[in-house]
């Protein structure tokens, strides 16, 4: 700055009405988020399965309104029921 003929001048941040890109910003005080942790047991895929298996059953399907959707046969995938399920 030696080489150019300036003042410089100190305003206050409130006094500096006309911010610039090197004018400070208020501090936020930053939220602290703890760290999820979750532990997956081996036995899961087959507690998966055993809820997939019991929500397949005819009489839980029954108790639910599926809106007349057809429900596809879990034993032969290509071939699927014709018959809509009452709800």
């Amino acid at each position: 700055l030696s080489d150019y003929d300036c003042e410089i001048r100190y305003h206050p941040g409130k006094a500096n009405v006309v911010a610039d890109a090197l004018s400070r910003k208020e501090r936020i005080k930053p939220l602290r988020v703890r760290a999820l942790v979750m532990t997956i047991g081996l036995d899961l895929p087959k507690q998966i399965l055993g809820a997939r298996t019991e929500a397949r059953k005819p009489g839980n399907i029954k108790k639910e309104d599926v809106g007349g959707m057809l429900i596809e046969n879990s034993k032969d995938p290509k071939k699927s029921r014709k018959e809509k399920l009452e709800p």
